[in-house]
């Protein structure tokens, strides 16, 4: 096993509390190490680092020959060696975690990956959409490409004409001029998309090639020489959203059955297909994407969200690939340091709103807040209220407070959950916010009861006030 020497566990408190701050601090992040107090235990086998509310703490189990190191909620080991009358201790090389500076540098190392299919977990504001198109264009060599991908910018393909003139004759447009319509034309896309959309809408469509636009319709009339005509109509956001997605599947196919015009595609890249889906559409979407892809051996696929319920049906749906090695599972999020990090998730629990919950936590602690984390908190307190079978999050928030305290709490979480920065580049909060930040999640964590072994209570931060 790789393994990387760290102090020498008689050098501390010594010659060695340089090299253990050190790599303390760069390993796990944690700024306030390098001025911390070191003090060993009595008997010599508990070192303690502490600065002010900060504290980890190291721990020798001779029985195992290892070293238990606990930062807040957090837990590793490493390895403990006798060695020349010293107890040399020594760091496992990690690869459950890598750390990027740049979206490049992580999409070349996910297409380098030799697995079928990987899962990317993320929240919104992290950059999912911006590392699926960093990872198509690493693959795109003068006119020729290698990834068939489907983001915002799939959706942007298709935009409405409502026929403001004579408020008649409503179609949806494509953007002929993008090559993901190429060829389509001679492929009977109507059948195919058919294939797929019967299974979660009741609409009917045609497509114009020539003309670029696709009706939809429900009912239909006679006319003046009493043939069937369709009463057009303009479906909701969520039916265009899913008639866009069984047309990328159609496409999907084609590129699996190894279709002519789809040989180019080596890779299929998806990035939050369910935008506007209800609960059961995320559920029957994440398995007939799994059924689809699974067993395929043609394409390699990557697929991010941040919904946690269409993320834990396709992990459950590949759980037994994973077993073979033939899935990754990740977790993506920004370290202190502004570096991505990606985190493999194959062997850690896949309830994403505890490990957001400790992830909230834990920034609360650093004071690394960003506007995006009103976003995960409010999923959070919406999860819980339903769960309790509330309406609203504002039943949730502070409860037993008065009801103004209780309104300008609620007004929080919305308003600073919803703006456009919490979606793209990170903006980090203003301190008043991050006050109000740290006061709504203590007392909601104080609130509703979680595992107190990942989250002591003890250690749910004290709000700043």
């Amino acid at each position: 096993m790789a393994k990387k020497y760290v102090f020498s566990w008689e050098k501390i408190p010594g010659t060695d509390d340089k090299r253990l701050k050190e790599f303390l601090g760069k390993k796990y992040h944690i700024d306030w190490v390098y001025t911390a107090e070191i003090v060993k235990s009595e008997d010599g086998r508990a070192i303690s680092i502490t600065k002010e509310d900060n504290t980890l703490s190291l721990t020798h189990n001779s029985e195992d020959h290892e070293v238990i190191l606990k930062i807040n909620i957090e837990t590793d080991k490493f390895i403990a060696k006798e060695e020349n009358g010293e107890l040399n201790i020594y760091a496992k090389n990690n690869n459950n975690i890598q750390t990027f500076t740049d979206l490049d540098a992580m999409a070349q190392y996910l297409r380098d990956q030799e697995k079928r299919v990987i899962l990317i977990f993320a929240y919104n504001g992290i950059g999912k959409t911006r590392l699926s198109m960093a990872f198509k264009n690493l693959g795109k060599k003068d006119e020729l490409r290698d990834t068939l991908y489907f983001n915002a910018f799939t959706e942007d393909l298709f935009f409405w004409d409502n026929d403001l003139k004579n408020d008649s004759e409503r179609v949806l447009r494509m953007n002929t001029a993008s090559r993901f319509f190429d060829g389509l034309a001679d492929l009977e896309m109507e059948s195919r998309i058919r294939d797929f959309l019967h299974l979660y809408a009741d609409f009917k469509f045609d497509i114009d090639y020539k003309a670029g636009h696709i009706r939809f319709w429900r009912e239909t009339q006679k006319n003046a020489e009493e043939e069937d005509e369709a009463i057009l109509i303009k479906v909701s956001r969520g039916e265009e959203n899913i008639f866009i997605w069984c047309f990328f599947l159609a496409v999907v196919q084609l590129a699996i059955d190894g279709q002519e015009t789809y040989k180019w595609v080596q890779y299929i890249y998806i990035d939050d297909p369910i935008s506007s889906l209800d609960e059961n559409n995320a559920i029957a979407v994440a398995a007939h994407l799994a059924q689809l892809i699974k067993g395929q051996k043609q394409v390699k696929v990557v697929i991010s969200s941040h919904h946690t319920l269409f993320f834990n049906v396709l992990y459950n749906e590949f759980r037994y690939a994973m077993k073979k090695e033939k899935v990754l599972s990740c977790f993506l999020k920004k370290n202190n340091e502004n570096k991505y990090e990606l985190q493999k998730t194959n062997d850690t629990p896949r309830f994403y709103h505890v490990a957001m919950l400790k992830e909230l936590h834990e920034v609360s602690k650093s004071g690394n807040l960003y506007t995006y984390h009103f976003a995960i908190l409010r999923s959070i307190m919406e999860k819980t209220a339903t769960f309790h079978g509330f309406d609203h999050i504002g039943d949730i928030i502070k409860p037993e407070g008065d009801d103004l305290e209780r309104t300008i709490q609620k007004r929080y979480v919305q308003l600073l959950s919803h703006g456009n920065y919490s979606h793209f580049e990170p903006v980090e909060m203003m301190e008043e916010n991050k006050e109000n930040f740290r006061k709504i999640l203590k007392e909601f964590m104080e609130k509703y009861y979680f595992n107190p072994y990942l989250f002591p209570k003890d250690e749910i931060i004290e709000a700043n006030t």
